[in-house]
């Protein structure tokens, strides 16, 4: 196992309709085990920056505010803001850690500049060495999360897990019954506790232009009881992906959506051993 001396610093890039406070037992826990933590708050995902109007009694029918919802490209800039910091002012290694919708965000952020492999051969010190995707959509090149889970032809389908409001697509969206999609394996109480800080956001329609998977470690934990994203669509994205010879290790669990949660030490058990792989690589 890498000591802990090597061991890399984590942003956990979060899922859609979250504030980082369901991230906070992962934090601590990867801190616990001598990893430097951080889950920057997406700029899409924050009420403050929705025109809900008081955020502790959201009004999720108000349209946009008068400049536009936040762009997927602004929870990018906030992870590449934190990327700067750790990597070209502290000269550390990150690993991107990515839940769900943030599967897109660390992908579109993990930037050449950004990048191990780039960065030695330049002789400058830190950089990303991997992405670590756990119930994450793996989104190819050139298309968005929207574009890709949506039907080509005919009408938008909404999730089940998901609801739209008085402005539908072109508003927020919020999650439905969280307890049975989010956190099917958590007890009721804790459940409840976590459904309170989900937030709202609207649809991600910013295309990927950034190829990391065919540069990049990549590793992928298939959660085998997510009911908001089935592993068979899980797999299938792993499998499109090695389509196009790009090598993700992969792993399982018995989790829900939420291993962050229901399976912490699991968990970062796994993150642990993907950085031992990217160890044995450098």
């Amino acid at each position: 196992m890498a000591t802990d001396k090597s061991k890399p610093a984590v942003i956990v890039c979060h899922g859609s309709y979250h504030s980082p406070a369901p991230y906070q037992p992962l934090l601590e826990y990867l801190n616990s085990q001598g990893f430097e933590s951080y889950c920057p708050h997406r700029p899409t995902c924050d009420l403050s920056n929705l025109n809900v109007g008081d955020i502790n009694n959201p009004d999720f029918n108000r349209g946009p505010p008068p400049g536009g919802f936040p762009s997927d490209s602004e929870d990018v800039a906030v992870v590449t803001q934190l990327l700067d910091k750790l990597i070209n002012r502290e000269g550390k290694r990150v690993l991107l850690l990515a839940h769900s919708s943030g599967g897109w965000v660390a992908t579109q952020a993990a930037l050449p500049e950004f990048q191990y492999q780039p960065r030695q051969a330049h002789g400058q010190a830190g950089g990303i060495i991997g992405l670590f995707y756990y119930g994450a959509f793996v989104i190819p090149v050139g298309q968005s999360v929207n574009s890709f889970f949506q039907p080509k032809d005919g009408p938008p389908i909404t999730p089940p897990f998901m609801r739209f409001y008085a402005h539908g697509a072109a508003g927020l969206g919020t999650i439905v019954d969280a307890h049975k999609f989010l956190f099917n394996d958590l007890d009721h109480e804790p459940a409840s506790k976590w459904a309170a800080t989900l937030t709202a956001a609207p649809i991600m329609t910013v295309e990927l232009t950034n190829d990391a998977y065919s540069v990049l470690p990549c590793a992928y934990l298939v959660l085998d009881q997510d009911l908001t994203l089935p592993k068979e669509y899980q797999e299938a994205m792993v499998a499109l992906q090695a389509q196009n010879g790009n090598v993700f290790t992969v792993y399982h669990t018995s989790a829900g959506h939420s291993p962050h949660l229901s399976w912490t030490e699991g968990l970062v058990g796994k993150v642990e051993e993907f950085v031992d792989v990217i160890d044995g690589l450098q």
